[in-house]
């Protein structure tokens, strides 16, 4: 594919009478067809009371509808080796497809009717909590996972971004069959959906098939939910949590830009730049010149809403000290200290490769061009990305660290000896 997905000449983009949008990029080079079905609803839309709803919601999509079981259903994809799955974000969710080209207009016909038409069979409900609360008490085993919803719970507050994805133990338990009903009559409805296909089959086609089987659902009556997201009012904050492992797990959180944010291409270029890969200035820096982390990273997530930027290294207990003052260290210090050319240059050329890497197969593209379109950001954004790494600044860069690399959260993690005493000095 080329470098700019608009400068392909064969894709299509249509908005059904229903409202719901349809991207179509033909790609005959395989005799694969892939297909993403994006819902504008994450966890994002969630009540704090029905936290997981939406991730809960998305794994029952495949589990039943009137007159299929699961069992049919898993039957259908498999018997002509066919891919088909659910996930939740976020900002959005998605259901995605894989199939020969000959098989997609059944597996899509699927697709939609279980998109549309799901029955949240209660022996379903009552299976799906159960895997859910398993999953949620082998997360609260997993050191840096308990260490980062500490972060996240201390950065957000009572925004809807500080609460795991897949929901609480408590508000798992309590979700209802009448509540998935509720949720899916108000989010998923075809004006909040973003159909994407790529691979080998024509616009026209592609179109027929998704008019076939979505063109006849009814324009919903009430309006859409607006997503107001909560003001977060940054303060910093320490917490810790104390666990006899054998490694402590030191985070430090910075609010960040949303997507449509200026910032965003500089702050994602500091992200390359710190945490990105052997070569980046944390893994150097912390863990080849100072021998102080097992695992050392950063992370920059892309949400329309306010970000975060996180660092974060795994250590000996008793580096915990130390660690710390290096994590905060080499961020904070961008403030001051601004990349040479060469520096952001390279991030650049690490950023830019990574990001052409990321779009080589039918899913990969399906996803991107989804992915911009349920965020509001149009399938031009492909193109306008990469313009705008291209024209960050060394100046830009700073400015970036200036606005928003202080007033850190931190989520220390480890033996009580050695992480008590770090948090207290930074009460």
């Amino acid at each position: 594919m080329t470098a700019s997905l608009l400068q392909a000449p064969c894709l299509h983009r249509t908005v059904l009478a229903n409202g719901l949008t349809v991207l179509v990029l033909e790609n005959p080079v395989a005799d694969i067809v892939s297909a993403r079905l994006f819902i504008r609803a994450g966890s994002a839309f969630e009540a704090p009371h029905q936290a997981g709803i939406v991730s809960f919601l998305m794994g029952l999509l495949t589990k039943g509808t009137a007159t299929l079981s699961s069992m049919a259903i898993a039957e259908t994809v498999e018997s002509v080796g066919a891919s088909l799955g659910t996930d939740a974000a976020a900002d959005y969710s998605v259901i995605s497809l894989k199939t020969v080209s000959a098989d997609f207009p059944e597996i899509f016909a699927l697709a939609a009717t279980l998109l549309r038409q799901p029955s949240f069979p209660l022996d379903e409900i009552d299976l799906e909590r159960k895997l859910t609360l398993q999953q949620i008490r082998s997360m609260q085993e997993q050191p840096f996972t308990v260490a980062f919803n500490q972060l996240r719970k201390d950065m957000y507050g009572e925004h809807p971004y500080a609460l795991p994805g897949i929901g609480t133990e408590a508000t798992v338990a309590d979700l209802t069959q009448g509540q998935l009903f509720d949720f899916h009559r108000q989010h998923l409805r075809p004006d909040a959906v973003v159909v994407t296909i790529v691979g080998r089959i024509t616009p026209e086609a592609a179109l027929a098939q998704v008019e076939q089987s979505l063109g006849d659902w009814p324009v919903a009556q009430a309006p859409s939910s607006v997503l107001e997201l909560p003001v977060v009012t940054p303060v910093g904050t320490c917490s810790m949590v104390t666990q006899d492992t054998n490694q402590a797990i030191v985070m430090v959180g910075y609010p960040a830009a949303p997507v449509k944010h200026p910032t965003y291409a500089a702050l994602k270029l500091l992200n390359t730049y710190l945490g990105n890969g052997l070569s980046s200035r944390l893994f150097v820096e912390l863990r080849e010149k100072r021998g102080l982390a097992y695992d050392v990273s950063a992370f920059y997530p892309t949400r329309l809403g306010l970000s975060q930027f996180v660092a974060y290294i795994g250590t000996a207990p008793e580096n915990t000290a130390t660690a710390l003052e290096g994590l905060r260290f080499e961020v904070e210090r961008l403030q001051t200290t601004a990349l040479s050319e060469d520096e952001l240059q390279a991030a650049k050329n690490k950023l830019l490769g990574q990001y052409a890497l990321g779009k080589q197969t039918n899913a990969q593209i399906a996803q991107l061009l989804g992915w911009y379109e349920i965020l509001g950001l149009g399938v031009e954004y492909d193109q306008e990305f990469q313009d705008m790494v291209a024209a960050v600044t060394v100046g830009d860069t700073e400015a970036a660290a200036q606005e928003f690399f202080h007033t850190p959260c931190i989520s220390l993690l480890g033996p009580e000896k050695f992480v008590a005493p770090v948090a207290a000095t930074q009460a």
